[in-house]
Formats: structure tokens, sequence, C-alpha cells
């Protein structure tokens, strides 16, 4: 490969670009054959030095027809895949790397395979695959899938793994470390690169993508201007909640949106961007056809279209979610504004990654408070940001619900050995250290469902055939399991067309069915960005019509709140210990002067070196606030095992209430915390015995079984037109869980179920690392007469369990006037 062409020097001299220094080290190495991963900031030129990489070593130049209408020769075989987390993502990157072959006279084709692209371009795909093929992780492994996929794929060379920081995490990257385990035992020389913008751990992202050799790591560059700023309040709120939309924001919002050409307005759930969409409508009329709404649910149709006209400029502002965070490339957008607290440090320089998107352009976000308290999320966002603080990512161990849907797919694709399969397997991090007894397992659990299922034909998915080679012998299930394979799981959808007589007409999007199940027909909701009137629903869609109704309801799609993550709460605490001494540097704190004032004066701050715990007697009972800033996760796991542990030593029972930054125990009987706050309360000894026993564990498990179930292939969600229900599903799911715990209770993936419900429902090692560092701490209890600014929001989180939303309006109407009253006179 010494001899090969320098496209990119032609190509970005022709631009007069200079590369940088990082873009021709990639160059160099994957002109060597190295493998390797590239962090760099967003908007720093990651695609075109991965790109230009695989040209100069790969491509050569076609000779141009010279008769127009002499058939074109056909483009080079396969030879990149480009994996992209997002099929968002895909048509932009296919733009992107189309650019420089025409220009370049370079004979390759660049082709899209994501569950959007259609069944004549699979077909044509199936003949003959284009020489970059971009993809997604669901995508290579239904290709893999396919008997001939070593002869589809047999001139591949090179594996692109775009914005791999969105994989790593999750089970969808190790379907992807699967897929690249297979492709480098046909390739043994593949080429590998992983690209990313924001990884805290880029060592052990890198181990994981490339596990042989580690491969190369370069480093972007990171110097780009990231500038965070915040939108104040016009007033500050003593005693805030949780639960604002930060509508008391809009006239501030609007005037920004006006000063600006184009703006992404980033919140952080799809109800809240309906909301503010529509709010941003009625506050600025004349704005119709200017900004635009973008989440996950919409159509395919309108977030193209949507992406389309604010990449050619023609849109004041987009309303978003995260289905904008990744690297969609919008020139034209100068600035984003995140509706509340972002929660992490990688998800806002992400998102403030999607303004001033090039090379010396400057990014700016700029923080919308929903209350008062976010104000210090704010200013600790600006020190984490500043000091490149970003969250790590770790890969799942071991899933073995994502190995048993490996297994089958295998199976498809043209079968396997199983001695040889383990080896291949053992190639992917996450199943480094997989033992023949767990080999063993998920072998006996595809052939025939293992020791409960095996009277079941639909279980006895692979079998081997006379020559030990394991195939799946029924079409049937052949078929189920394509339409299965992936590990994205989410509850039934409602699709939603627009009524009209004959048959449905333009599809809007999906809900979830458990929101639709809640209207009667009349019923107004708001989806994206109209009025609808529920018509009827029938086979899983609802048809609709526009509404005029004054009052409408919002879609509530489910889906986790946001923890705080350890490095934004480290900095939200060093914030507060500042303030605790004093001082009060930046408009956000100064701003939150007064909060914080009467915070200490009736109580005190927390600090980097204490432990603020705040004990107080109410009408309610005996309360106790207790402040670890560890996020709401770790919070009701410590929560829960702080009231277990006080109910070993006294009869007493406690209502919960968590947020991002503490915790409330209430008893209606007496507790001495002074008495009971010590060391042995607080100590990690036994801890995962106590944690499963003061919790509904079984409960907790099931519902991660209810996913586990899904990739495994217990279950399957039916076929498109005629989906299950998500009453169905989750039904047959429960029902596998309990013949599992009565039947084959060393079943494998009830043992998954709990350890996922450990690292993820609880992050069981970030409560262990928690109650370390409480520890280390000193203890700062205060006897409080009154609910403090930091105590009151949990108040109101435990309130509204109990209270509808008007009733909670008024009733925390009354306790802030009161609380702003007590707080004037300067009482302690």
């Amino acid at each position: 490969m010494g001899n090969s062409p320098d496209y990119a020097k032609k190509w970005f001299t022709a631009r007069g670009w200079k590369p940088f220094a990082f873009q021709k080290q990639l160059w160099t190495a994957v002109k060597n054959g190295e493998s390797g991963m590239l962090h760099a900031s967003t908007g720093a030129g990651k695609t075109y030095a991965v790109w230009f990489g695989a040209l100069n070593r790969f491509a050569s130049t076609v000779t141009p027809v010279e008769k127009p209408k002499k058939r074109k020769p056909p483009a080079e075989p396969i030879t990149v895949l480009w994996i992209t987390p997002m099929r968002a993502l895909a048509a932009d990157t296919a733009r992107a790397l189309e650019a420089p072959l025409q220009d370049l006279q370079i004979g390759w084709s660049v082709g899209l395979r994501t569950g959007d692209t259609s069944s004549s371009e699979r077909a044509r795909q199936s003949r003959r695959l284009p020489t970059t093929l971009i993809t997604t992780p669901e995508s290579l492994t239904l290709m893999l899938a396919r008997a001939d996929a070593q002869t589809a794929l047999s001139t591949l060379r090179m594996v692109v793994v775009d914005e791999w920081h969105e994989l790593i995490g999750n089970k969808r990257g190790v379907q992807l470390q699967l897929a690249l385990a297979r492709l480098r035992r046909w390739h043994p020389q593949l080429i590998v690169w992983g690209v990313s913008a924001t990884l805290g751990n880029q060592g052990h992202a890198q181990q994981v993508l490339i596990p042989q050799d580690n491969g190369v790591s370069v480093q972007g560059e990171n110097g780009k201007d990231l500038r965070v700023d915040t939108l104040l309040p016009p007033a500050i709120e003593r005693f805030p909640w949780a639960g604002h939309i930060g509508l008391k924001m809009l006239p501030q919002v609007v005037a920004e949106l006006d000063s600006s050409p184009s703006t992404l307005v980033f919140t952080n759930t799809r109800a809240q961007s309906e909301i503010w969409y529509q709010a941003l409508l009625e506050a600025r009329p004349d704005w119709a056809g200017l900004i635009a709404l973008h989440h996950s649910s919409l159509s395919r149709d309108t977030r193209d279209w949507v992406e389309r006209a604010l990449k050619d400029g023609q849109l004041k502002a987009v309303v978003c979610t995260s289905s904008l965070d990744l690297g969609v490339d919008f020139l034209p957008v100068e600035r984003v504004l995140q509706i509340g607290s972002a929660k992490g440090v990688a998800r806002l320089m992400q998102r403030a990654g999607r303004s001033g998107h090039a090379p010396g352009r400057v990014s700016r976000v700029t923080l919308v408070p929903t209350h008062s308290l976010e104000l210090v999320e704010a200013a600790a966002a600006q020190d984490a940001v500043a000091q490149r603080r970003i969250e790590p990512r770790q890969s799942p161990h071991k899933p073995l619900d994502v190995l048993v849907q490996h297994l089958v797919s295998m199976a498809l694709g043209g079968g396997f050995i199983p001695e040889e399969l383990y080896e291949e397997v053992r190639g992917a991090w996450a199943y480094r250290d997989l033992t023949l007894a767990d080999w063993a397992w998920a072998l006996a659990f595809v052939r025939h469902g293992g020791l409960s299922l095996t009277a079941y034909p639909d279980y006895r998915r692979v079998e081997p055939d006379e020559h030990g080679v394991w195939r799946v012998p029924d079409a049937r299930l052949a078929r189920r399991h394509r339409m299965s394979i992936g590990t994205i799981v989410s509850d039934a959808s409602i699709q939603l067309k627009f009524w009209s007589k004959g048959g449905g007409g333009k599809t809007l999007g999906s809900v979830e069915e458990g929101f639709i199940a809640r209207l009667k027909p009349g019923d107004g909701f708001l989806f994206a960005g109209r009025l609808l009137e529920l018509i009827r629903v029938e086979n899983m869609t609802a048809y609709v019509r526009r509404s005029t109704v004054k009052r409408a309801a919002v879609p509530r799609w489910n889906g986790g709140r946001m923890p705080l993550s350890n490095e934004l709460a480290r900095a939200v605490v060093a914030r507060f210990s500042s303030a605790a001494e004093g001082t009060f540097v930046g408009p956000e704190m100064k701003a939150l002067r007064p909060l914080l004032e009467v915070q200490q004066r009736w109580s005190g701050l927390p600090t980097e070196n204490s432990l603020l715990a705040e004990a107080l007697k109410s009408r309610e009972g005996w309360h106790l606030f207790l402040y670890p800033f560890a996020g709401r996760q770790v919070h009701l796991g410590l929560a829960s095992l702080l009231a277990w542990r006080i109910s070993q030593r006294q009869a007493v029972t406690f209502s919960i209430a968590v947020n991002d930054y503490g915790l409330e125990l209430l008893s209606a009987t007496y507790v001495n915390w002074s008495e009971h706050l010590d060391p042995a309360l607080l100590s990690a000894d036994n801890l995962l015995a106590d944690v499963l026993a003061s919790l509904n564990a079984g409960e907790l498990a099931l519902r991660r079984f209810r996913e586990i179930a899904r990739i495994a292939g217990l279950v399957f969600a039916g076929y498109p037109g005629a989906p299950k229900s998500t009453r169905q599903v989750q039904a047959s799911s429960g029902l596998f869980f309990e013949v599992f715990k009565q039947y084959d209770a060393d079943n494998l993936l009830l043992a998954q179920a709990g350890e996922e419900v450990l690292r993820e429902e609880l992050d069981i090692r970030r409560l262990e690392e928690t109650l370390a560092h409480i520890n280390s701490l000193r203890f700062d209890l205060h006897q409080i007469k009154r609910p403090t600014p930091l105590g009151f929001p949990l108040l109101v989180e435990r309130m509204r369990e109990s209270m509808s939303s008007e009733k909670l309006a008024d009733r925390i109407r009354r306790m802030v006037g009161d609380l702003e009253k007590t707080a004037e006179t300067g009482k302690n």
C-alpha cells in the first residue's frame, strides 16, 4: 500500500483546507493496517479523518466514462462497513461520505441499510452490496443471519464505529461486539476504528472495541471553544420544587430565539418537547412554519423534513430531544438552548456541539433552569465542562439474553460448530470470561428451552445436523427470529393516523399503548405540535382528527428520569461548599444567594467535607432529610436500606422520597435520629443482602426479566400489522418468570435479571462507593423547625404520589406562602 494515492491531500488542497495533525496521524495508521480509536470534540473533522484513511488505503481512481449513454462500470465491492447508532445519522453520514467520491473520480458507492431502508433497496443490496454500507448494529446482525453472509462480505476490509460512546454502555454495543468477533474470524486483518467525542474512559472504550491488540489511540483537536451560559430567571423562588417544565422562562426563551438565526431547543423528554413547541407557537403565531418539533415518536417523513429544513437554513428553531443529540451536521445552527438540567457533562457537551458544528467555530449552549436549584447545576456544569470531567461508560458484562439471540442468528447465518463459535464469542470483550458451563447452558437453552421448556416445539430453535453443524430447521421460527433481532425493547406502541373515509390518512407517529388506553373517543391530546381528537382505535392504530379543545392531555412515554451523574454531582457539591464559605462566583450563584442564605440560616449547606442531615418534627411525623448528592437511583437504594436497617432496631415503618440531591424518611412514630445515624447504619457490610431484603426485589427482577425474555426470544412481540399488546407481552414474560422460579431455579436468565436490578435499577456499585464516601465525611445533623429550601422539594416529591395535580398545586402554594413569610422575618 506504499504507492496508494493521497486522496486526502488532493481534496483538501482543492478546497483550501489544511488537515489537522490528528487527521494525518489517523491516515498513516490506516495506511499501515492499524486499528484504533479516534477521540475528538464535536465538529472537529472526525468523519473525514476516518473516511480518507479508508480511501487512501483501499480506493482507486476510475477512468471517466466518455459517452454519456454508456453504462457506468459497477462500483467496487463491499469494502467498508460504517456503523451508526441512530438511523437519523445514516442519511447525513452518507451525504458526507459521497461528497469526495465524484470529485476524485473514485469508483465507490455508498448505501444505507437500516430499519427505514425500502424492500426494493434491500433486494438490490442482496444482489450486490455497495462499496461502503452505512448500517446499525441490528441491521448488521440481520445481515450476518443470512446463509450467504460470509460470501456477501468476503471483500470487507474495514469497519468504522461512529459515536461509539452511545453504544459501549448498553446491550446494542454488546450485540456489535459479537458481530465484530464474527467479522474478525472471517477477516483476521480487518481494520476497525471507533469514533467518539465524549468519553471519560477512553482506554476502556478502546479495549472493548479492539480487544485483541487494543490498537492505536488518536487524540483529536480538543481545543474547540465551547461556551456554557445560563438564562437567569426574573425572580428566584427560595422554596423550589421539581416537576416544572420551565414555562415561566418562556418570555426569555422567545427573546433569545428572536435574536438568533437558528437554534436547537433541547428538552429532556418527548412530552416536554411537545409542550414547549406548542407554547412557543402560542407566544409567537408568526413563527408558524419557521419553528419545528423533532422527537423519535414522530413519523419518519416528519423527522426527515425537519432535518432537511434545518440543514438548509429554513428553520429559526427546532424543539427536540435526544433524537438530535448525535453527530448530524447542521451548519446553520448557531446556538443551543437546554431546557432544564442536562444531568450529565457528556450529554451537555454533546448537545452543545450541535451548534458551531465545524472546525474553528464556537459551540454555545445556554441553560434554561426550570426551578431555582438548577442554577447550582448550571454553574457546576460550567466548571465540569471547563475541566472536561466527562462520565465514563462501562460495557455490560456477559448478558446471556444477547448471547442466546446471537446463537440463533449464527445458526441462521450458515450454521455453527459449537467449539469454534465458543472461541469466537470469547473474542468479544463482554464475553472474555464466558465459562464452558455458561456456554453449555446457552446451547441447551436454544436447543430445547432448558429444563422447563423441553416439551414445547417453539423453543427447539436450533439443532445440530448430521455433520454436527447447528442450524435452525423450522422456517417459521427462523422468520420469527429475524423479526425479533435487536436489543431495543419498548412497550407496544399505537400508530397515530388521521381519519379519512375508506381508510387511514397520513401517519403522524406513535404513542405508547397505555396512554391511548386512558382516552375515550372525543378526548383531545397534543401530538406532533397539533391538537388532536381521538376518533377510534382499531388494530393497534388510533385514528384522529384536528381538534379545537381548550384542554388537552400530553402523551407520556416510558423512560426513567436521568439521574445526576457523579461528575456533575461533585461539581454541584463544590459550588455549595464555596457558598458555605461566603463565596458566590458567577451570575448563577449570585442570583441564588437569597435561597442559599435561608438554607444556611435555617440549617446548613452541604460541603465537600461534611454530610448534611436534617431532622424535623411535623404534623405528619418525624422526618429525616439526608443529602449525599449521589443521584436518584442510588438514593432510592440508600433510603430503602436505611429504613430496613432502622426497622431491625425498633418497630417502625417509613415513607420514602428521593431526588438527585438527597432522600427523606418519614415515620409516624418517634425516631431518635442522633442515635441511629452511626457508622453501622451506613456501613457497606452485608450490603447486597440488606439491599435485597429492603426492597421488593422479586417485582424489580420481574420488570427486568420482561426485557430479557424478549431479547432471548422467549416472547414474540407479534408480526407486522398484528403486534401483541403490552399486556399480552408482559403476561407471557411473567408466566415464564414464575415457571423458571418454580421448575428451573438455576436458569441463568433469572440470575441475569437479579444482576441487572442491582447494576442498573439500583446502581449497586455507586451505592457502595457512596457509603464509603459518606463514612469519610463529618456528620452535620441539624434539628430544624420547618422544611428548608433543600428539604422542600423532597416533601413535594412524596406528596405527589398521593395527591392530584390540582390539589398538589394548591397545597404547595399555601406551604410556599407560609415559608416565604417566615423567611422574610429573618427567623432561624
